[in-house]
């Protein structure tokens, strides 16, 4: 299928999803039910060993479009979005986000889910919602777990950016390489899993 705001891929076991919504990948309620859309058809797929998530663009994403978290939108909204989140739990496969660029709210979240991370050097991260009045509820999940509840609360509490090096140092994130060759160190990594059962 062809969709408008996503590219995808399903090829020796590995399914691709790449964030096409240029330049900042902010995800609105038709992204987020295309992602579902492709997410859900891998159910299906029996040789499924990884789900890779990555960009395209100046930003891996910016987050969910402010714009929805209004008026009767805000529950479909919140109700798309968390079904992201489920539909990658119900894969059983490891997945990787490919980092490249700002990831920030619920872009932060949706890179941060996976299993595993590998970011450019450029790459920063943050959950900026606090300045908006609300709580990332992904990154109250998963960050304590991760990085400890003090150093989580203060990420969250502040909507502080940090940078791939930061992240990596907290144990956000797996790998930090340069910008000109994240390409080639993700498909290494995609390889070496990729071998495995």
């Amino acid at each position: 299928m062809a969709y408008k705001h996503i590219q995808t891929e399903l090829k020796e076991g590995v399914a691709t999803l790449t964030l096409n919504r240029v330049p900042l990948n902010v995800l609105n309620i038709e992204m987020m039910e295309e992602i579902n859309h492709f997410l859900e058809g891998l159910m299906k797929e029996k040789a499924l060993k990884l789900l890779v998530i990555q960009a395209v663009g100046k930003a891996f994403s910016a987050g969910v479009d402010v714009g929805e978290h209004l008026g009767d939108l805000v529950y479909k909204m919140i109700e798309v979005f968390h079904k992201m989140f489920r539909r990658m739990d119900a894969l059983k496969v490891p997945s990787i986000a490919v980092v490249n660029g700002a990831s920030l709210g619920g872009g932060c979240e949706l890179a941060l889910y996976c299993d595993m991370v590998i970011a450019s050097e450029k790459s920063k991260f943050g959950q900026p919602e606090i300045q908006v009045g609300v709580f990332p509820p992904i990154a109250a999940l998963i960050f304590p777990r991760v990085i400890g509840r003090k150093k989580a609360m203060e990420l969250i509490l502040s909507g502080d950016t940090i940078s791939a090096q930061e992240a990596l140092a907290l144990g956000l994130i797996n790998k930090v390489v340069p910008e000109a060759s994240l390409a080639e160190e993700a498909n290494a990594w995609i390889e070496k899993f990729k071998k495995l059962s």
